[in-house]
């Protein structure tokens, strides 16, 4: 009877090499990839068979003629974008109400998974949990129609307080003034608690035996929050950060253009509002492809930044 270790030593090369190589693993586990078919035809459709579409921002688009039947253009439409005044206008309010998220909207939900950490009542802490996830759910134009009503300045509360107190009624959807503020604010409120999910699935990872000692030390609360949480769920955050610096020449266009009214167009037009009434409205095709276009590779282009930033900082990032 032979040895397995003098078997093995027999097998052919080629065969030793596959056992020890990642598609024998793929081949192992080839059960639980299938069920990742779904997921990779659906990113084939829906996100790179598209991409053959912006060859439309380099040609003169016409719907009769189709895309390759159109006449090239070149460059002639990204020359037009940067010289229009209107597009570097939506550019810097999309920069601007994308800063103000991540300023204000980005710690929130740390701050709430860290609050809910520390609460003990098991109760309390569900009941808070669902009530912060609920908005998740609600479409934006929910969301706006409840938003308009609650600033409204004839029936709105705001206002209603506001009168109470001898202060005249402000329409905040159509005050240049505030509308930025209403936007971040209803976007805090909309994500703030499903935000918080992933930073509460990290502190369940926190070794108790950690707080334990910390408190045995003397150490309170906040010592606590600042020597063990933080530092624990930087690695989370660092990862969530590059994620936000990379979206943050995007912008929610379903939560802009539910609110947004001609009135503030001057500081609530972003780029993806400007694109849809470019594109959809004014059909010009080619243009607004171009828009898109630019604005993808400036996002590419800061997640990398993002990124490279990140690892030189703490060694943490996407890869």
């Amino acid at each position: 009877m032979s040895h397995p270790r003098s078997a093995a030593a027999n097998q052919p090369a080629l065969l030793r090499t596959f056992r020890k190589g990642r598609l024998y693993n793929y081949w192992k586990y080839r059960y639980l990839m299938i069920m990742f078919i779904p997921a990779i035809v659906f990113y084939i459709l829906f996100h790179y068979v598209p991409i053959y579409g912006i060859l439309i921002a380099f040609k003169n688009y016409k719907f009769s003629a189709g895309i390759w039947g159109s006449e090239w253009a070149g460059l002639q439409h990204f020359r037009d974008l940067f010289s229009t005044a209107s597009f570097w206008e939506v550019f810097r309010n999309t920069l601007i109400i994308s800063f103000y998220k991540l300023v204000f909207g980005f710690p929130a939900p740390i701050i709430l998974a860290i609050l809910l950490n520390e609460v003990r009542l098991v109760w309390f802490k569900r009941v808070f949990q669902t009530v912060t996830y609920l908005p998740h759910f609600l479409s934006w134009i929910v969301v706006s129609g409840m938003f308009i009503q609650f600033f409204s300045p004839s029936v709105g509360p705001v206002n209603v307080l506001l009168q109470m107190i001898g202060i005249k009624p402000i329409y905040f959807m159509a005050d240049t003034h505030w509308f930025r503020f209403i936007l971040v604010l209803t976007d805090i409120w909309k994500g703030i608690g499903w935000g918080s999910i992933i930073y509460l699935a990290a502190l369940t990872g926190i070794n108790p035996e950690l707080y334990e000692a910390a408190t045995v030390d003397g150490a309170g609360r906040f010592a606590r929050i600042r020597y063990i949480t933080l530092p624990s769920l930087v690695p989370v955050i660092t990862i969530m950060l590059i994620f936000a610096a990379g979206s943050i020449i995007n912008d929610d266009f379903d939560q802009v253009f539910n609110l947004y009214n001609t009135a503030v167009y001057s500081v609530g037009d972003v780029i993806s509002t400007y694109t849809y009434r470019k594109g959809l409205v004014g059909m010009e095709y080619s243009f607004a492809t171009s828009v898109g276009l630019f604005k993808n590779v400036l996002a590419f282009v800061i997640l990398l930044t993002a990124n490279t930033i990140a690892r030189k900082v703490n060694d943490y990032g996407l890869w």
